[in-house]
């Protein structure tokens, strides 16, 4: 019997753990912790092609080959997440995806962050796309929705019963280029009128994320999964104000992810947001587990179901008194490993079909002790694991290490 997860361009590290740079799941095609293959001429940087171009190549490249083994292409891409380490790279990656993709270009989310596993290597590369036997993709063009003038990207796809939304930042005007939105600043020279955070939260919420959702016919009450990069990571409990007021008791399941300052496009940003949001709301369910609650913030969810996947908020290793007892790596693993397992078990379904592992580390020295832990649970088996440094702390003093998880739930 063909298990429901088909791992795709299996590698192994020095150690020979098995890792998988892309699954097939269903009719879903995932592509994780794509680096590039060619770094450029290291020894004569500044003679030829710049490197960062060279890089870019070489990443659609190996994307074009993992979505070719899993049944797809890069016309069938529903979501793109892009992570740099020098924002210098950005416009050459925007070259190379032009060439590659031409007039489609899925919603994409770019962020800066300090460092990937590959030294040398200045982006990396995570993204969703359905199989060509599986559902027509819409692309979604929102009446008034300003998007960022250089990426030409698609701002919302719906695939299915699922709608991706672009990363979008408090900017405004044609193309976005006139910066973040006046009102969502605090008045030049004030201190205390008001609080930053919010008020690029309310921004982005009211003038992009509503918008690009109407665009597929829903709101925000649709939403089932968010990402939120910030470059101050002690903005989470402001946002968190923000967010418990736009869903009330019916928090999606939410990611925090720290930035580098600057972080995003916009030097002086402070949050970039994207969603997925789902067209039938009956059809998800909320997995909760008391144990695990502490894991994320007071109000999220651990995970939701929703169809065939389970997505999961980011999770750490604490408890109700902060990080857990025996703090080091291992022990963090271990706890985070459990909280997923029994959250899957509750689903309905097994960590082994994971799809996507988005790992953050505050120590990159952390990644191999990691993956060990993961090859003593689940031996032999490719995991499709996305791991870079982020700066620290995470959202729990201590801990160092964050897990995104999406699982395969048929």
């Amino acid at each position: 019997m063909q298990p429901p997860v088909r791992a795709l361009s299996v590698t192994r590290s020095e150690s020979s753990i098995p890792l998988a740079g892309g699954v097939r799941a269903g009719h879903w095609v995932f592509v994780s912790g794509l680096l590039p293959h060619d770094l450029g001429d290291t020894a004569r940087p500044r003679s030829g092609e710049v490197p960062w171009l060279t890089q870019a190549k070489s990443v659609w490249q190996g994307a074009a080959e993992i979505l070719k083994s899993g049944g797809s292409d890069v016309s069938r891409i529903v979501r793109c997440d892009q992570f740099f380490e020098d924002w210098r790279a950005v416009p050459f990656f925007h070259q190379a995806r032009r060439a590659a993709c031409g007039n489609y270009i899925a919603p994409s989310t770019s962020i800066l962050q300090p460092e990937t596993i590959v030294p040398g290597a200045a982006m990396m590369m995570d993204m969703i796309a359905v199989a060509s036997d599986g559902p027509e993709i819409e692309p979604i063009f929102p009446k008034g929705l300003d998007t960022p003038s250089t990426s030409s990207f698609v701002p919302v796809v719906k695939a299915g019963n699922l709608v991706f939304v672009a990363g979008f930042l408090a900017a405004h005007g044609e193309g976005d280029l006139g910066g973040v939105a006046p009102e969502a600043k605090v008045p030049e020279g004030h201190l205390w009128k008001g609080n930053r955070i919010q008020f690029e939260t309310r921004y982005i919420i009211r003038e992009k994320l509503v918008p690009a959702l109407a665009g597929a016919g829903l709101g925000m009450k649709d939403v089932v999964k968010a990402n939120v990069y910030l470059r101050d990571i002690d903005d989470v409990p402001a946002f968190n104000q923000i967010w418990a007021e736009t869903f009330g008791a019916s928090i999606p399941a939410t990611t925090f992810s720290p930035t580098s300052n600057p972080g995003f496009a916009i030097a002086d940003s402070r949050i970039e947001i994207n969603l997925i949001a789902s067209t039938d709301r009956a059809g998800v369910a909320r997995v909760e587990d008391n144990a695990a609650a502490a894991a994320v913030c007071d109000g999220h969810p651990v995970a939701l179901r929703c169809g065939d996947l389970l997505l999961f908020s980011g999770i750490e290793a604490s408890d109700r008194n902060g990080l857990i007892k025996g703090s080091g790596i291992e022990a963090q693993m271990e706890h985070l490993i459990g909280i997923a397992q029994a959250t899957c078990e509750k689903a309905g379904t097994s960590l082994s079909n994971a799809v996507r592992i988005q790992q953050l580390h505050t120590d990159l020295a952390d990644f191999l002790p990691a993956c060990r832990v993961w090859q003593r649970h689940f031996p032999d088996l490719p995991l499709p694991i996305s791991a870079a440094r982020v700066p620290g702390p995470l959202i729990v003093p201590g801990c160092t290490v964050q897990f995104d998880l999406w699982v395969y739930a048929p």
